[in-house]
């Protein structure tokens, strides 16, 4: 049976996607290492002949950073036996400056846009759900959030935003050969983020510029690995540097409608009682 493949399919984007497919009535299957219709592991390729089998399109992801994955191989690999399987159209999660020698994701983009079938790029900048699902949760309940940020902008987009587009061209013809770079409408401010959040929860959140070495120490002690520890605190002092703050118009060009406001997030997130 033709259906769409999701692979991370319990994650931010991935579980957002399938669910908005499955409304529409579209014939969907996820895949993941756990809880998705399909085990999958990008370190197994005996486990993607199944999860490949009928489909026709494919939303793809790369989940580690870290320096020991080979991500010159991997993607590229799958997706170059998604295409012999009969996949036709794929849609891959990447991120800002991945269009550059030497990011994580280049050879991920590069395998897709010499595929040969109808491709899809999305570049989000930070997701608005790393507030709430992500990483920064642990500190907005804490009431501190020490990130080594300063007083860096950027325009956090939300996963909605970003699953509404995946679904559009993993299911539009009019998408293909498109690069999507993902903003929300606005670039805010950790301190801002936090002061929003503090008057939707009624609770007092503080934003503390830290250390970048400290940070780095601090998420190795947590279980990070070092290399991933060090390219994640390299992205968010980047922030602090002035990076990540230009704004794209991408979201309303593929959706045709503006993208959802930070403020709306917080608004929404803080009734759902995810920061109870």
């Amino acid at each position: 049976m033709e259906s769409l493949l999701v692979l991370g399919g319990t994650g931010k984007t991935g579980s957002r996607i399938a669910r908005r497919l499955k409304t529409a009535g579209l014939p969907v299957r996820t895949a993941s290492r756990t809880g998705g219709d399909l085990p999958f592991d990008l370190d197994d390729p005996a486990s993607w002949p199944p999860a490949l089998d009928g489909a026709t399109a494919a939303y793809l992801v790369e989940p580690s950073l870290s320096a020991s994955t080979d991500h010159r191989a991997r993607i590229p690999r799958l997706v170059a036996e998604a295409v012999t399987a009969g996949v036709r159209r794929l849609v891959l999660l990447s991120a800002p400056r991945a269009g550059e020698d030497g990011h994580p994701l280049h050879a991920a983009e590069r395998a897709v846009r010499d595929s040969g079938v109808d491709w899809t790029i999305l570049r989000p900048q930070w997701f608005a759900q790393n507030f709430s699902e992500g990483p920064w949760r642990p500190g907005i309940l804490a009431g501190t959030l020490a990130l080594p940020t300063g007083d860096g902008r950027t325009p956090f987009v939300d996963a909605e935003d970003i699953a509404e587009v995946a679904v559009a061209a993993l299911t539009e013809d009019r998408h293909s050969g498109r690069v999507y770079d993902l903003t929300g409408p606005r670039a805010i401010g950790f301190g801002e983020a936090a002061d929003l959040i503090s008057r939707a929860t009624g609770r007092t959140i503080r934003h503390i510029d830290v250390d970048p070495e400290d940070f780095v120490q601090r998420q190795i002690a947590a279980g990070a690995a070092p290399d991933v520890a060090r390219l994640l605190t390299g992205l968010l002092t980047a922030l602090r540097n002035g990076s990540g703050a230009a704004l794209s118009d991408d979201v309303a060009r593929a959706l045709r409608r503006p993208p959802r406001s930070f403020e709306t997030f917080v608004t929404e997130t803080a009734a759902a009682g995810h920061w109870n």
